[in-house]
């Protein structure tokens, strides 16, 4: 652990240590940079614990037990790296997360949350947002204003459409919808230029629409597990340039 002083990183690392509570450590600096609170036993997080540690970039509050977040977590002005939330056990998130906009990755998956707040959408910073296995049946339109989105992960949701705001996402590269309701590819896809990989393995889709072969970035095509025909004209249009496409 490095403390105060030293030429590295600020960093309280708690990891699997057997954890009910938040420790008084934590409570002795408020200029911390990294947190690792991952893999205990935490039902919730002391809102004053929050509010003082500004110096944060990344927090990780992964494997838990957490029920709710304090509205404090918008406070932490200085995360711009990491927020850790999954596996815990989160019915909501709030509103105040959306404050954090200049942070660069969020997962906030295998919690059972039913739906994502439309403040994600203020989120601005974010690079990465992994939603996996978080009871969704539906996205937030607000989505579309992550104009700086470059990977969105939202397997083994229950989702039958996309947002058509997420045509605006013209710096995702990677689109994990693997095990939805999805009986179509997504038409918001067709306006992505920079697309290169799309995992849609485990839905309901029967056909792949023309304009997926013109997608000009486009990689690799996942589809397992779905009734597309290995020979239908996009699939093999796909192929010809060099596109990876599982069937």
């Amino acid at each position: 652990m490095a403390r105060p002083g030293s030429a590295t990183p600020r960093i309280l690392n708690l990891w699997k240590a057997g954890l009910s509570s938040v420790p008084s450590e934590a409570w002795r600096c408020d200029d911390w940079e990294v947190l690792i609170l991952a893999d205990n036993a935490l039902a919730e997080i002391p809102a004053a614990l929050l509010g003082r540690l500004r110096a944060l970039h990344t927090l990780d509050l992964g494997h838990n037990a957490l029920r709710a977040l304090p509205d404090e977590i918008g406070e932490l002005t200085g995360l711009t790296r990491f927020l850790y939330l999954h596996d815990n056990r989160l019915t909501a998130l709030p509103d105040s997360l959306g404050d954090l906009d200049r942070l660069g990755y969020l997962n906030v998956g295998e919690n059972p949350l039913g739906a994502l707040p439309a403040a994600l959408g203020r989120m601005a910073g974010l690079v990465e947002l992994r939603a996996q296995r978080a009871e969704l049946a539906s996205l937030p339109d607000t989505l579309g204003r992550l104009g700086r989105l470059r990977e969105l992960w939202l397997g083994g949701n229950a989702l039958t459409a996309l947002p058509a705001s997420m045509a605006a996402l013209r710096e995702l590269r990677v689109l994990e919808l693997r095990d939805n309701a999805l009986s179509g590819v997504p038409d918001a896809l067709r306006a992505l230029p920079l697309l290169r990989r799309v995992d849609l393995r485990g839905n309901r889709i029967e056909m792949l629409p023309p304009w997926t072969a013109r997608l000009p970035s486009l990689e690799k095509l996942d589809l397992r597990w779905n009734s597309v025909d290995d020979g239908a004209e996009a699939v093999s249009a796909l192929r010809r340039r060099g596109c990876v496409v599982l069937t």
